[in-house]
């Protein structure tokens, strides 16, 4: 099953499919609760991944009730993870492989993310690839997170290039939901959650890594 036409962009998302980083912050909220002695499991942390922070806190919230010490947790989840990627995050296999050939291709791309300006920014200077992408959209930049179309949406309009002419790169759920539903053809590259026939219905592939993404790419006709 090849894309259903060549894409005239890529908008990718960040945590968990350009950073090997969902593990880390998974690390970082179990020893941030621990530290607090309040409630969390890996189960409940896969639920918060890809989704606003937003849509988080309001999830912690109806899950352990009002009384859930939700500042003080947020505060030492990132003081923790902060720790754990000190030495900047890894980039995932097959990432600079796949930024090489959208060059080659000189296919305009995008980030499209939950995370905030400033984590794009670290995360990129580590590995110098804050110039190898031609617009950045993060937490601020649109009026309703992932599962919402808005993000990739705004990243679009960034590009100057139509949804449905995007194909839209993430690992999470309500990535792809968010992805599917602005219209962009679909790959889903799973990081800690496995896709599900819901999921893998909303997407044109899913495949193992972005080496397969720029497999993908190079078996199908270029963008012209």
């Amino acid at each position: 099953m090849s894309l259903p036409r060549p894409p005239a962009a890529v908008v990718f998302d960040m945590d968990g499919l350009l950073f090997d980083t969902e593990a880390l912050y998974g690390a970082a909220i179990l020893t941030a609760a621990a530290e607090l002695g309040c409630a969390m499991s890996h189960d409940v942390f896969l639920q918060l991944v890809g989704r606003s922070r937003e849509v988080n806190h309001r999830f912690l919230l109806d899950h352990y009730g009002a009384d859930y010490p939700l500042e003080a947790l947020v505060g030492a989840w990132g003081r923790h993870f902060r720790a754990l990627a000190a030495d900047g995050p890894a980039l995932k296999a097959g990432a600079a492989e796949l930024l090489d050939l959208l060059d080659e291709r000189r296919l305009p791309r995008a980030i499209a993310t939950s995370s905030s300006h400033a984590t794009v920014q670290a995360n990129l200077a580590c590995h110098g690839l804050a110039p190898r992408f031609h617009a950045i959209v993060a937490h601020g930049d649109y009026a309703a997170g992932k599962p919402a179309p808005d993000p990739f949406l705004r990243a679009a309009e960034r590009l100057g290039v139509a949804p449905e002419l995007c194909l839209a790169l993430e690992d999470s759920h309500n990535g792809v939901r968010s992805a599917a539903a602005a219209g962009m053809m679909t790959v889903m590259v799973p990081d800690l959650i496995a896709s599900t026939d819901e999921i893998a219905a909303l997407c044109s592939r899913v495949v193992t890594d972005l080496h397969a993404v720029r497999e993908l790419l190079v078996s199908g006709p270029a963008a012209g």
